[in-house]
C-alpha cells in the first residue's frame, strides 16, 4: 500500500537524516541537533530546519521539516519531491531508495587523537555545556564593548551571557580550524538545565560582528528552549536574537526575557506552566510574521494573554540605536499591560 510504503521509507530516510541533508539540503549546515538552510529548494539561509534526531513517528521524529518564511512543512519524502522536482509518488519512492543504497559516513562519529572514533556528537550537550563552562564572565570584555556598539549597556541578570577570546569557528567541514573572539550564551530548559550553547563571533576589536559567512551558530539542543535573562514567573517576553530581546530590557530591566535565537525557535519555545502574560518581541520580516501568528494562536489555546510588541523599524535593537533608550520606552509603555507598566518600568 502506498502509505504504509511511505511510512517505511519516511522512517527509514529519518534514520540518515543529516545524510539527506547534506546531499538535497548542500548549501544549510549543522547547527546541534538541527539541519539550518533557507528553504527546501537549497537556497542558502537559516529559515527552514531539519530535525536530525528524535523518535521515529510523531511531529517530533528525525526528518521532520519545518520552514518559519514559508509555513511550508513535512518529512524526508516531501523534502526530496521539493528538491527534485518529481510530482509522482512512484518517482519519488524511487529516488529515496536510490539514495538509501547509497553508502553514508557515521554523522555522529568522529576521530578521537589515537585515530579511533568516538560516538559523541561535536554539537552534543555536553560539548555546549563545556564550551560555556571555558568561557569568561561577560564584564569588561571585548563581548561587553560589542553589546555597546548596539547600544546595550544595561547587563542585569546576563549571567547566561560569557565571552571566549578563543573560540574555534569552521567554515564548513573541509576549511581548517580559526580561533576568534566570541560572545557565549547558554541555552537552558524551563528547569535552569544547559541544553546547548549559541556563539557569536565577533569583530578582533568588537565595534561588530565577525566578517565572516555565520557570525553566528548555535550546539546542542535548542528547540523549546532559549537563552534567558530574568526568571520568567506570570510575566515573559521572548523574541529572536540576543540583541533584539536585551535591547527592551534595557528600559524594562526587571521583566523576564527568553532569547529563541531564530524565528523557527521562537515558534516554538515552551512556557513556564505558571505564566500567565507574554509579550512577543516581534521582527519585521515574513519569518517573524509567522512566529509571531503561531505564538500568539498557541498562548492564546493555553488561556495565556498574548501582545506582539511591534518595532518602528525592523527590530528592537534597531530602534533603541537609532531612537534612543527615551522613545523606546515611551512606545512600549503605551502597549504594556497596565499592571506591567507599574511593575517593571522604572520611575
Amino acid at each position: 500500500m502506498p502509505h504504509r510504503d511511505a511510512s517505511d521509507l519516511a522512517i527509514r530516510l529519518g534514520r540518515e537524516a543529516e545524510a539527506v541533508c547534506r546531499h538535497y539540503l548542500s548549501s544549510g549546515h549543522r547547527v546541534g541537533n538541527y539541519w539550518l538552510v533557507g528553504d527546501v529548494r537549497n537556497t542558502p539561509g537559516r529559515s527552514m530546519f531539519v530535525r536530525l534526531a528524535g523518535p521515529e513517528t510523531g511531529g517530533g521524529a528525525a526528518g521532520r521539516w519545518s520552514d518559519a518564511a514559508t509555513g511550508e512543512h513535512g518529512d524526508l519524502l516531501d523534502l526530496i519531491r521539493a528538491a527534485t522536482g518529481l510530482l509522482d509518488f512512484k518517482d519519488v519512492a524511487a529516488e529515496a531508495r536510490r539514495f538509501l543504497a547509497l553508502p553514508h559516513p557515521d554523522p555522529a562519529s568522529v576521530q578521537t587523537a589515537g585515530g579511533g572514533t568516538s560516538r559523541r556528537a561535536p554539537g552534543s550537550r555536553q560539548a555546549a555545556r563545556r564550551l560555556f563552562a571555558m568561557a569568561e564572565p561577560i564584564g569588561g570584555t571585548l563581548a561587553a564593548t560589542y553589546l555597546a556598539s548596539r547600544a546595550i549597556t544595561c547587563l542585569s541578570s546576563t549571567g547566561a551571557l560569557r565571552f571566549h577570546p578563543r573560540c574555534y569557528y569552521r567554515p564548513d567541514v573541509q576549511a581548517p580550524t580559526e580561533t576568534r573572539p566570541a560572545m557565549i550564551a547558554a541555552v537552558t530548559d524551563l528547569a535552569g538545565r544547559q541544553t546547548g550553547t549559541h556563539r557569536t563571533w565577533l569583530a578582533p576589536d568588537g565595534s561588530g560582528k565577525a566578517p565572516i559567512a555565520t557570525p553566528r551558530r548555535a550546539m546542542g539542543e535548542l528547540l523549546g528552549h532559549g537563552v534567558r535573562f530574568g526568571v520568567a514567573d506570570d510575566v515573559l517576553a521572548v523574541g529572536e536574537g540576543i540583541e533584539t530581546v536585551l535591547s527592551p530590557r534595557q528600559v524594562l530591566p526587571g521583566m523576564p526575557m527568553l532569547a529563541a535565537l531564530s524565528a523557527a525557535h521562537l515558534a516554538a519555545v515552551l512556557f513556564p506552566p505558571t505564566l500567565r502574560r507574554l509579550y512577543v518581541l516581534c521582527d519585521r520580516d515574513p519569518a517573524g510574521d509567522r512566529a509571531r501568528d503561531s505564538l500568539l494562536a498557541r498562548a492564546a489555546s493555553l488561556g495565556i494573554e498574548a501582545i506582539a510588541l511591534v518595532p518602528v523599524e525592523g527590530d528592537f535593537n534597531d530602534d533603541l540605536r537609532h531612537r534612543g533608550a527615551a522613545t523606546l520606552s515611551a512606545a512600549l509603555k503605551d502597549v504594556l499591560h497596565p499592571d506591567d507598566r507599574r511593575r517593571f518600568l522604572p520611575g
